[in-house]
């Protein structure tokens, strides 16, 4: 009977000290990295369940050469670490546009668009106020003549949370 009473007490302590999962409906701000020139992108978080939430991220850069932009989505599982640090993981895809102004070849003017495939794995800090941070490693893989190769893109996130 004492060993009842115990294990009750235990598993109602352990209740009230496990931690839910508390991602916010939305975060908005910016992702700042670097991969074959789009460094910074604005970022769009939205959950879709407890553990899970789609992200997507608009990149720009403009070159001496060429000007471009992408937009990737990615579905990804959030899992709770501890005391405000969770960690994720997604996969998705994206789609962007070209265009090359090369001064060495007669000026002419040439545009593409692309398609890419990414994965992404990251950690994040929920902070007591809206503020997220994260970062997070994602390689994208062009499907057609973007990159040629898989790009590798680490970033800092910095998200505003409503």
């Amino acid at each position: 009977m004492k060993r009842l009473i115990l294990l009750s007490i235990c598993l109602i302590g352990f209740g009230f000290n496990s931690q839910a999962q508390n991602i916010s409906e939305h975060a908005l701000g910016l992702r700042l990295g670097d991969s074959n020139g789009f460094g910074t992108e604005i970022s769009y978080q939205n959950a879709l369940g407890e553990n899970n939430r789609l992200e997507l991220d608009l990149g720009w850069t403009s070159r001496n050469h060429y000007d471009a932009f992408k937009l990737v989505g990615l579905y990804q599982w959030v899992w709770n670490i501890e005391q405000g640090f969770n960690w994720y993981a997604g996969v998705g895809a994206g789609l962007g546009s070209r265009s090359f102004n090369d001064n060495y070849d007669n000026n002419n003017d040439n545009s593409d668009i692309f398609v890419l495939v990414a994965g992404d794995i990251g950690i994040e800090y929920n902070f007591d106020f809206p503020l997220l941070l994260s970062l997070d490693f994602r390689p994208e893989l062009g499907l057609d003549d973007y990159g040629d190769d898989v790009n590798f893109d680490i970033a800092l996130g910095i998200r505003y949370q409503f």
